[in-house]
């Protein structure tokens, strides 16, 4: 856009973008925050005196420099670093002018309101897309545009059980269980992200901005997987197999001498050295086992065999042997201790960033890491309305008297 964002360096791979966040919760944040680590502006409307739900969800609290609450959610941190905060009244004339005006010099807009929701307030995209026809507007709903559950609002929690996710999540013996994270959510703030960047692309072609359908559903449904064409294929809906994995065996969770560990056998080949390593001669010799179609038809002989031999020894000395041999298997690790982890040290998973309130904000590294881009420390999320004024001013013009105006009569 015409003026440059104040706080990204110029050789970031989005430097110069810049993004309104009308969104809030997960989904959008989730999608305007991987914008902003890849050096887009972001500038997040929120409701003045409220701001983001996720704001008070909570606890736990991050603290100030003097250990103090500041009722800044871990919840909201998660979704929010490297964004700008504007507070602005939407359901004030003088506020949807104000958004009106960024969407102005706006390259993209994302929003999670219900399908319809912004038209009352002249913030949909047929009416912005007047004021900036190069304007990408992203929608993220439950269920999309259009459908008969088209007016519904979507929750994570909700369209894992619609959507069959469940149905494949957990032990047979016991309920379906969700995933332990909002996994939609965050798959949709992926998608919403590749999806932006897939009609920025488009633009520099044809110089025109678009509308993008995105629907929770319709993530869920995409992210079955070899599950969705396991049933496609097969005709018969997969069901739960707690950690095991339905094409391939032995694959999943297994007991030793003292814990757990997860073995991920992929190929025949390690199968066979998993036997010498395991002292399993009669399995490896079996000639209905030898191949991994076999193996998942001989599912349960197969998975007391490895399990019997796994329980032999410690967690430990198998990771090691296993290792050793080139065998894939890992730990169960506690989110503790994969924070611990070594590999998770050497590439900086764990950030501490500084706040406005004076002390640190913890925060997890981006994956995006791209060689010609500088590695920038992130920015801190944002207090409530932390730059509305920096904001109004750098990319409206808008003057002391003026916005001082607008905060008196409660807009801003």
């Amino acid at each position: 856009m015409t003026d440059t964002p104040i706080h990204r360096p110029d050789a970031q791979a989005l430097s110069g973008l810049r993004v309104l966040d009308l969104s809030r919760v997960l989904a959008g944040p989730w999608a305007t925050q991987m914008l902003g680590d890849l050096g887009a502006d972001i500038i997040k409307v929120e409701k003045p005196g409220a701001g983001d739900d996720t704001r008070g969800w909570g606890p736990p609290w991050l603290t100030d420099g003097e250990g103090l609450e500041t009722r800044e959610s871990a919840y909201f941190l998660a979704a929010n670093r490297n964004k700008r905060s504007v507070t602005i009244d939407m359901a004030r004339p003088e506020g949807q002018a104000l958004i009106r005006r960024l969407a102005a010099a706006s390259d993209v807009l994302v929003e999670n309101f219900k399908v319809g929701g912004l038209a009352r307030y002249g913030l949909d995209p047929a009416s912005l897309a007047a004021e900036n026809p190069r304007l990408i507007y992203c929608s993220i709903t439950g269920f999309g545009q259009n459908g008969p559950e088209a007016g519904r609002a979507g929750y994570d929690f909700m369209i894992q059980g619609m959507s069959g996710l469940m149905s494949v999540t957990g032990s047979p013996q016991d309920e379906p269980q969700k995933i332990g994270v909002a996994l939609v959510d965050v798959m949709t703030g992926l998608h919403a992200a590749v999806a932006v960047l897939a009609a920025l692309e488009q633009r520099h072609r044809t110089g025109r901005g678009q509308h993008i359908d995105l629907a929770l559903f319709d993530v869920a449904m995409s992210s079955l997987a070899n599950q969705a064409l396991n049933y496609l294929v097969g005709g018969t809906a997969p069901g739960r197999l707690g950690n095991a994995h339905p094409n391939i065996v032995p694959y999943q969770a297994f007991a030793t001498a003292d814990g757990h560990l997860i073995l991920a056998i992929g190929n025949d080949g390690q199968f066979a050295r998993f036997c010498r390593l395991a002292d399993l001669p009669d399995l490896a010799a079996d000639p209905r086992v030898q191949t991994n179609a076999g193996r998942v038809a001989h599912r349960a002989e197969v998975v007391a065999a490895v399990g019997a031999a796994l329980k032999r020894q410690t967690s430990a000395v198998w990771l090691a042997m296993l290792d050793a041999a080139g065998i894939p298997a890992g730990p169960i690790n506690s989110i503790a201790q994969a924070f611990a982890e070594p590999q998770a040290l050497a590439r900086g998973h764990a950030l501490a960033l500084p706040h406005a309130t004076g002390g640190s904000a913890p925060g997890v590294r981006s994956p995006l890491r791209l060689a010609d881009s500088p590695d920038v420390a992130p920015l801190a999320p944002p207090m409530l309305g932390q730059h509305t004024d920096v904001v109004l001013e750098a990319v409206l013009g808008l003057s002391a008297e003026e916005r001082g105006a607008l905060r008196r009569a409660g807009v801003i």
